[in-house]
């Protein structure tokens, strides 16, 4: 493989997982490769284990493909610096073999984070400094679950490479363009000043599927991004309208393991019956852990197991049933917030690999324009709309790493051609 362009590597972080990928940027006429991706997993676990594949994606779209699986070893990493340490040794390892089919440069011009909060001070991608990283403690609140690791993370980075520039990319941003009446809650003025607004989440997918669909974002578009997070975006023209989630990742409509919207009353009343009386880390752990299609089913939070158990477990039918019907009503609110849908985009692992989540949740919608083919579907098919359908459905596979790339990039002064401004 040709080094044509310039290397920048992603980190994507989650609960006890560290995702990374190496992107090529500007390669030939401005086009995007994956050179490599992988994990390190189980973080701060038993059974840990790092795995590293060469990508097997190429032009413009970069996505992760099936490539050649270079290392796939048990190991355990104690905590975050020790898995960015085995991330660039594993990169080291493949820059120094003989065999130069697979050439991997041992160090990137620099590293991307995605991180999943920015607060009120930060809506787009900044490089990281020691500024920075005092004002991303300071957010800690707004995400005190992902922000703490994200920061280790940006920190083991910099003693690692400490002249490597970094850059962090918000998954907020891309919902700071919302509306006002999208934006606040209904609570005093003093809130919405101290930051208690509605901030969006999934925004790095977003912008990615946004980018992807070309000159069909210019329309009413509702993207739904179904994973064991999930979440819904209404964008008119490319900017945003609305979202399903709030001021937290538990906001929105039922997740894999998070509640989504409660009324607020609920937990007042979990706080304060005898017999109850939770926490704050009572009510943390039951919305974010407890809840959603893991607390309905009480067997997992898992769509594909949910969908083979449906047929002998009520529970489990449940809650993909409830699933599918608070997809299906926010499309509809979504739609009278933009005046009609032209595109609906599903994306995510549940959204790209779940036909019959799918086809549930557009049932009923016809008087929306809203008409599935179902073989389309079945096959998960790009377009899964029929041919009378007035609302064009498509299956996207998101590309948020190469978002995170992107920015990376311009945001250190790579041009057009990949190579560095002077």
């Amino acid at each position: 493989m040709d080094l044509d362009g310039k290397p920048v590597l992603v980190f994507n972080l989650g609960s006890s997982s560290l995702k990374f990928s190496m992107y090529l940027m500007g390669c030939g006429q401005g086009e995007e490769k994956l050179l490599v991706s992988g994990a390190a997993e189980r973080i701060g676990l038993e059974g840990g284990r790092l795995w590293v594949r060469m990508g097997g994606a190429e032009g413009k779209d970069g996505r992760e493909g099936e490539g050649r699986l270079e290392e796939d070893r048990q190991t355990r990493f104690a905590g975050h610096e020790e898995a960015v340490r085995e991330i660039f040794g594993a990169l080291d390892r493949l820059g120094n073999e003989k065999e130069k089919k697979y050439r991997v440069p041992k160090r990137p011009l620099a590293v991307g984070h995605r991180v999943v909060h920015g607060g009120p001070e930060h809506a787009e991608p900044a490089l990281v400094d020691s500024s920075l990283i005092t004002g991303l403690k300071g957010t800690i609140p707004f995400a005190p679950l992902h922000l703490p690791n994200e920061i280790r993370c940006i920190e083991a980075v910099a003693r690692h490479y400490p002249e490597l520039p970094q850059v962090a990319c918000f998954d907020t941003a891309f919902h700071r363009g919302m509306p006002e009446v999208a934006r606040r809650f209904p609570l005093p003025a003093s809130f919405h000043e101290a930051g208690v607004v509605r901030y969006g989440f999934h925004g790095l997918s977003y912008e990615y599927i946004v980018s992807a669909l070309g000159p069909e974002a210019k329309g009413r578009v509702i993207i739904a991004h179904l994973g064991n997070g999930a979440s819904m975006a209404a964008v008119r023209d490319g900017r945003p309208v609305d979202t399903t989630m709030g001021f937290t990742p538990a906001g929105g409509f039922m997740m894999g393991t998070r509640s989504g919207d409660l009324d607020p009353g609920v937990l007042l009343y979990l706080m304060a019956r005898e017999g109850f009386g939770f926490s704050t880390g009572m009510l943390d752990d039951l919305v974010n852990r407890r809840a959603g299609l893991l607390g309905v089913s009480g067997v997992s939070s898992d769509m594909k197991t949910l969908l083979e158990k449906k047929g002998q477990l009520p529970a489990a039918a449940l809650a993909v049933d409830m699933f599918c019907y608070q997809i299906r009503k926010n499309i509809g609110a979504f739609a009278a917030a933009l005046g009609g849908v032209d595109t609906l985009v599903f994306t995510g692992g549940i959204g790209e690999r779940a036909a019959p989540v799918r086809w549930q949740a557009c049932l009923g919608l016809e008087h929306l324009g809203i008409r599935l083919d179902e073989a389309g579907n079945g096959q998960h098919a790009p377009v899964i709309s029929a041919r009378d359908s007035g609302c064009t459905v498509r299956v996207m596979q998101t590309g948020e790493d190469l978002v995170i790339a992107r920015h990376t990039a311009k945001k250190i002064g790579l041009s057009a051609s990949g190579f560095l401004k002077s």
